[in-house]
């Protein structure tokens, strides 16, 4: 073939590459926005069998032991001297936030668990320019309190229609305001090492607390005497899929786009979310529709180019 085909070839071939890479990457978003989704309807399934702090460590426990693997076959090229961030990053980013998931699901519907985790990419700005010196712009300001405003929406609407106060919502804002303090601290922290290994070192450090808190109540005894097993299966469900395996998946998006394709993957959790909440015949309000639109207005404003 001579040079001027084989150049040819080469440019009717990388357009094919490029829209094939492209459908991948949104593929990738696509089941990331399921998986996560998805993740507030499982909560609320495991918590017909156990309890709020048995749900969130077994979401927990399971991502733990999905782990070990991994944690053994790098042990070597483990930073010891990041351990304490490890540590610091499991608490905020995972246990504490999984806990307070699980409260708010017992007593809030899934879609609206859904779009107040929308507010994570807010606070994490917000966080990062008043504590690690990041720079905000106005356009960013506007998005930060169209936030709050769509949060208050949320926070205010109760089972009928009318407006009264929801303060269970105040838990699930409290995790997006510690899902924004960690990812502050993975970028500062963190930020030079290879994300499998730093999302499993997360995970040893916290499985060992998630397995005393989960095994030192009636939870062994519930999944003997009960006929029912899918709340385990839900709770388990939750942690490899919605803890380990989602953030290896987000960790790859972020390597092959960019932080910003991958931040908008928050847009789409809501709707999965409230399609969940409608198939398990949750009441879905327009407050909630208004509340969920200015929300995701916000999070587009902070996350635009």
């Amino acid at each position: 073939m001579s040079q001027t085909n084989t150049a040819s070839a080469s440019i009717i071939e990388q357009p094919s590459k490029t829209a094939s890479s492209n459908l991948a990457n949104w593929i990738l978003l696509g089941v990331l926005a399921l998986i996560w989704g998805s993740s507030f309807i499982l909560v609320k399934k495991s918590l017909v069998l156990f309890d709020v702090l048995q749900v969130g460590s077994l979401r927990i426990f399971s991502a733990f032991l999905f782990f070990v693997p991994v944690f053994i076959y790098r042990f070597s090229k483990i930073p010891r001297e990041k351990w304490g961030y490890f540590l610091l990053s499991g608490l905020l980013g995972n246990l504490f936030p999984a806990l307070l998931f699980s409260y708010a699901g017992k007593h809030m519907d899934s879609a609206v668990s859904g779009a107040l985790n929308s507010l994570t990419p807010l606070f994490t700005l917000l966080i990062g320019a008043t504590v690690f010196g990041s720079i905000i712009t106005r356009r960013q300001t506007l998005g930060i309190i169209l936030g709050f405003m769509g949060s208050l929406f949320l926070i205010f609407v109760g089972a009928k229609n009318s407006v009264s106060l929801n303060g269970y919502a105040v838990f699930v804002v409290l995790a997006t305001i510690m899902y924004g303090i960690n990812l502050n601290v993975i970028k500062k922290n963190l930020g030079g090492y290879d994300p499998i290994m730093i999302t499993t070192c997360i995970f040893m450090t916290i499985g060992p607390i998630a397995a005393m808190i989960l095994f030192s109540g009636d939870f062994v005894e519930k999944v003997r005497n009960t006929n029912d097993l899918m709340p385990l299966v839900y709770g388990s469900l939750l942690g490899v899929m919605g803890s380990a395996i989602a953030m290896m998946l987000f960790n790859k998006l972020i390597q092959k786009t960019s932080a910003v394709l991958a931040s908008s993957v928050t847009y789409l959790i809501p709707i999965v979310a409230i399609l969940w909440g409608l198939l398990d015949s949750e009441a879905i309000l327009f407050q909630h529709y208004l509340g969920m639109s200015i929300i995701l207005i916000g999070v587009y404003l902070v996350n635009k180019k």
